[in-house]
């Protein structure tokens, strides 16, 4: 088989394309912009310098520097911002992608093409009508999942903000998106659930969770914990990523609130996109870090105790897979991938709320060595990117 990989940015490191070139199934990978080290884009501050990956050095890659530059210009300069640019940028995509596809010449093997969703219509029409298979990498709970966040943002507007929820057409067009795919491939049974419960067929779907692979210091690294946490030495709690509503920063900065003068203190690194009370803002016991490169988020989580992921809707999180390469604990919720299995190397919420994350952190400060236990049993190979590009290759199956 021939796999075409067709996505923008380098979500999951490009695991998806590097999955299936282990298997020798890539044909091509299509994105928007792809940056050699010797390039000059990549002495470049910002995400540019990320869209690269020796892996797939030796792998065909089309992209479109020029063009995706280009867009977030013009975009900047227009004022064109929110869910108009998102889907601009992926209607965009589409076109380019197309106009690549057109391109490609004959193959005697048969061809699938691999798209993300919400940037797959226009990619799956043209590859129907030639006769290729259609596999939509659907990167959330869709409306399901919407909803969710939608409901979390319900109460203080005032510290949530304003949620600009997406254009009625955007539903319309992920809705083709799913007729047009003759697989699903979903990362979690969450979003296995929320889709059929959209009314997408279950023979459709498949759960193929997100692949990972730990950098090779993180293998050796070994995790130690004290006898009891104290002022001196405190229990480190970790949020990292997007912080915002839809992750469950709410219910966390509740949970601070009910831990206030416990021996345990809060780092949250990633951008903030909410507005933080002045209390919290000002709490010693928490720090507020900021958004840092990929490559500098190993050392929050080497030197953090426990993971805390209290999301309200995911397809899967990464982050949990990060976490775990480092032998952290995760307290999670269910609405995301299946990696934590309560008990044994984490907490899974019963729901996200203030209570329910105390309980949990309270949980490690009173036993240090069950966070020893977690540790040991952290690590999985459950997710391994060769074992995920097998699960790919076998959708049809």
């Amino acid at each position: 088989m021939n796999w075409i990989c067709c996505q923008i940015g380098a979500r999951e490191h490009y695991a998806v394309a590097r999955s299936l070139n282990r298997h020798g199934a890539l044909e091509c990978l299509l994105t928007d912009a792809w940056v050699q080290p010797s390039n000059p884009l990549g002495r470049i501050r910002g995400r540019l310098r990320e869209r690269f990956h020796t892996e797939l050095a030796k792998a065909r890659i089309s992209a479109s520097n020029g063009e995706i530059i280009g867009f977030e210009l013009r975009a900047k300069i227009t004022g064109l911002d929110g869910w108009s640019r998102i889907t601009r940028r992926n209607s965009w995509f589409q076109k380019m992608a197309v106009e690549r596809l057109s391109k490609l010449g004959a193959t005697t093997s048969p061809r699938t093409v691999f798209a993300f969703s919400y940037a797959a219509r226009q990619i799956f029409r043209f590859a129907r009508a030639r006769g290729w298979r259609t596999v939509l990498g659907q990167i959330d709970a869709g409306p399901v999942g919407e909803r969710a966040v939608a409901r979390a943002y319900t109460g203080d507007k005032a510290s949530c903000g304003h949620l600009e929820r997406p254009p009625a057409q955007y539903w319309a067009d992920w809705r083709e998106e799913c007729t047009l795919a003759d697989r699903i491939v979903v990362n979690s049974r969450w979003s296995q659930a929320a889709l059929e419960e959209e009314g997408i067929a279950p023979s459709k779907i498949r759960v193929v969770p997100l692949a990972y692979e730990p950098p090779a210091d993180a293998a050796e690294f070994r995790r130690e914990y004290p006898k009891a946490f104290a002022r001196s030495r405190p229990l480190r709690v970790l949020f990292l990523g997007s912080i915002c509503v839809g992750k469950g920063v709410r219910p966390l900065f509740e949970a601070i609130r009910l831990l206030r003068g416990e021996a345990v203190e809060f780092w949250f690194v990633g951008e903030v996109q909410v507005s933080v009370p002045p209390d919290l803002l000002e709490d010693p016991q928490v720090h507020w870090i900021g958004a840092v490169p990929r490559t500098e988020t190993a050392r929050f989580y080497r030197d953090s105790d426990v993971f805390v992921f209290p999301t309200f809707s995911d397809g899967f999180g990464l982050t949990q897979l990060e976490a775990q390469a480092w032998k952290l604990p995760i307290i999670a919720t269910k609405y995301c991938g299946n990696v934590v299995e309560h008990g044994r190397n984490g907490w899974l919420l019963a729901e996200p709320t203030g209570a329910t994350i105390a309980a949990a952190i309270t949980s490690c400060l009173a036993e240090p060595e069950r966070l020893e236990e977690f540790a040991e049993n952290a690590v999985s190979e459950r997710f391994g990117l060769t074992q995920i590009g097998d699960k790919l290759l076998h959708i049809f199956k």
